[in-house]
C-alpha cells in the first residue's frame, strides 16, 4: 500500500501561465466556434435538431481545438472519427440495454474508449459523445442514428473550419493546425 502512495508523489512542478497571447487565439477561437455551432442549431430550429445542437462534449472539443491545437487529442481524424464513432455506439448501447442507464453510461463510455484506441482517433470528448447518447433525454434518443450525423458531425465539422481558420492567423511560427489529417 505504501507503494502505491508513493507512485502519486509529484514528479514535477505546475508549468507556467500561457502567454497572453496564446490565451487570446483560444479565447477568439472557442468562441467563434461555439457561435458557429450554437448558429447552425438556430437555423436548423424548425426540424427540431436545433433545440439540442449545441452539446456538452463541444466544449470540450472547443478546449482542445483552441486551447492545445497541437495535441493529439486535437487532430482533425481525432475530432470527426473520434466523435462520430463514440456517439454512433452510444447510440447502439442505448438501443440495446437503455433500460438500464447506469448499465449503459458505463458500457457507452468503456466501448467508445476501446474504439477509439482501436482506431487511433482519440478524442477525450467522444466520451461524452457517447454518454449524451445514453442519457441525453427524449430529445436526443428520438434522433437515433441521426444523433451521430447530426449534431456530432455536424457540429464537429463546423469546429474544424473554425480551427483551421483562427489556428492559422496567428504569425507564431508553433501554432498551426493540424498537426496531420489522417
Amino acid at each position: 500500500m505504501k507503494l502505491y502512495f508513493k507512485r502519486m508523489k509529484p514528479k514535477a512542478v505546475c508549468p507556467p501561465r500561457k502567454p497572453l497571447k496564446k490565451i487570446v487565439w483560444s479565447w477568439v477561437g472557442a468562441f467563434a466556434g461555439i457561435y458557429l455551432v450554437a448558429s447552425l442549431g438556430d437555423w436548423l430550429s424548425t426540424g427540431g435538431v436545433g433545440q439540442m445542437f449545441v452539446i456538452g462534449s463541444f466544449g470540450a472539443s472547443a478546449v482542445l481545438l483552441y486551447g492545445a491545437p497541437l495535441a493529439e487529442f486535437s487532430q482533425p481524424r481525432n475530432l470527426v472519427l473520434g466523435n462520430l464513432l463514440s456517439a454512433a455506439l452510444g447510440v447502439s448501447v442505448y438501443q440495446l440495454c437503455g433500460d438500464n442507464l447506469i448499465f449503459a453510461s458505463a458500457l457507452a463510455v468503456s466501448l467508445a474508449i476501446a474504439a477509439m484506441h482501436l482506431s487511433r482517433t482519440m478524442h477525450p470528448p467522444g466520451g461524452a459523445a457517447a454518454l449524451i447518447a445514453v442519457i441525453g433525454g427524449d430529445g436526443v434518443h428520438e434522433l437515433g442514428y441521426l444523433y451521430p450525423l447530426t449534431p456530432v458531425l455536424a457540429g464537429s465539422l463546423a469546429l474544424l473550419l473554425v480551427a483551421l481558420l483562427v489556428n492559422n492567423l496567428s504569425t507564431n511560427p508553433k501554432r498551426h493546425y493540424p498537426v496531420y489529417w489522417w
